[in-house]
């Protein structure tokens, strides 16, 4: 393959890939206006209109939003690659530092960094317009400062020796490096696993013991019934930052914990709530978290086998903006490849996404199936309506969009499924 051809597919990826994202957001646009002015059969007694036309405004902002972010995240693309921005970076790396692997190290991170501070002026518009605008926000600019800071400095702490670990096997390990950097990266992220609910997600929010006797009995009773143990009951200060609801678990073997947002335990009922639960040890029944693991693990090891061959190309860098001198001598081949690679790789994967969403899909449904069996269908049902409610989340999406986009099935379907039930 030549430089020129390779320049013509990510161009005509790019440009597909953004008029997709375009589209589908128009249609989706189209196919709520078109049903914002009443509340489908379904939830007509559950969700009042003012509900159900705040949905439909709130999802229509945020879609019109996303038009905009993908418009800028396509110009900001074709800015770091064919205009020459990470080739104008690695020079300046090349310019102040000694070794390759160092030259390697300072050209990722001055990418990543400027890229983050090109993107904070959406991030601000989407936490402090947006949601502020729907009642959904609750964070301060300080402390927005201070979640900033402190997620450089972890990505810092973690990312950094990461980095160096992954450039330095790169370079040293031969021809098979993709596959001591694969087991690098499993090793990594299982240890994320194990740390993440101690140690990472307190820095962030407080968690406190469930303090309810009465809902703790009842969730350590489903526990109990569902053969599942956790290392505790918290409860996270969620209202801090949004007024959005949720429930989870988190971790890994022993270090497993079941975590309620605040505002998720004031808005429903004790029944829900366990039901909500159920769903969610419905993923851990199901096996869905290893799953989901296990498929992480094996693309990546085909992502990283792939990158292995572009990276000996020469058209692979040409065709992306990067001179050839650059990628053979002068700079840190290994380091560009990288860059270049996952930063290009959501473009060439993106139609992929309809296949994905449809497999998390079909896990929501078994944990539904699964919830619905060791408690009451109605419970969760009635939940999720106002999980909708609360959230803001519109009732009636583009069925393409839907299916394109959504890791979770539309409400109708879902609830319908759980009232046959």
């Amino acid at each position: 393959m030549t430089a020129a051809l390779f320049t013509f597919i990510f161009g005509a990826a790019l440009l597909l890939t953004t008029l997709v994202k375009l589209w589908l957001a128009r249609r989706h646009l189209a196919h709520i206006a078109a049903h914002r002015a009443a509340v489908p059969d379904a939830f007509r007694e559950k969700i009042r209109l003012a509900d159900h036309q705040k949905a439909a405004d709130y999802t229509s902002a945020k879609a019109r939003f996303a038009m905009l972010g993908a418009l800028f995240d396509a110009a900001l693309l074709l800015a770091f690659t064919l205009a020459g921005g990470i080739q104008a970076i690695a020079d300046i790396c090349n310019g102040w530092f000694g070794s390759p692997l160092a030259r390697g190290m300072a050209t990722i991170v001055a990418v990543l960094l400027l890229s983050s501070l090109l993107e904070t002026p959406f991030s601000l518009y989407r936490t402090f317009v947006i949601e502020a605008r729907f009642g959904f926000n609750k964070m301060t600019l300080a402390l927005y400062l201070i979640d900033a800071l402190k997620s450089l400095l972890l990505g810092a702490v973690l990312g950094l020796p990461l980095l160096f670990g992954v450039l330095w096997l790169m370079e040293r390990m031969g021809e098979y490096w993709w596959f001591y950097v694969w087991l690098v990266w499993v090793v990594f992220n299982l240890i994320i696993l194990f740390i993440y609910p101690s140690f990472i997600a307190p820095l962030f929010n407080k968690f406190t013991p469930l303090q309810d006797e009465a809902m703790k009995a009842r969730i350590e009773a489903l526990l109990g019934k569902c053969g599942f143990t956790a290392k505790g009951l918290f409860v996270m200060d969620g209202s801090k930052r949004s007024a959005h609801g949720n429930a989870y678990f988190t971790g890994f073997g022993k270090t497993k914990r079941i975590v309620f947002f605040d505002t998720l335990l004031e808005r429903l009922s004790g029944t829900e709530v366990e039901a909500v639960l159920a769903h969610e040890l419905g993923h851990f029944k199901c096996r869905h978290v290893m799953k989901r693991i296990s498929a992480t693990f094996a693309i990546s090891l085909g992502f990283l086998w792939l990158l292995g061959q572009l990276m000996r190309t020469d058209w692979f860098y040409q065709g992306l903006g990067v001179n050839h001198s650059t990628s053979s001598g002068q700079g840190s081949p290994t380091a560009l490849a990288l860059l270049l690679f996952f930063m290009t790789l959501p473009i060439f994967s993106f139609l992929l996404n309809p296949l994905l969403s449809a497999y998390s899909r079909k896990h929501e449904f078994e944990a539904d199936v699964y919830a619905a069996r060791q408690t009451n269908p109605a419970d969760l049902a009635n939940a999720l309506v106002k999980l909708y409610q609360d959230n803001a989340a519109t009732l009636t999406p583009d069925p393409l969009y839907s299916a394109f986009y959504d890791s979770h099935p539309p409400a109708a379907v879902r609830i319908a499924r759980l009232n046959a039930r």
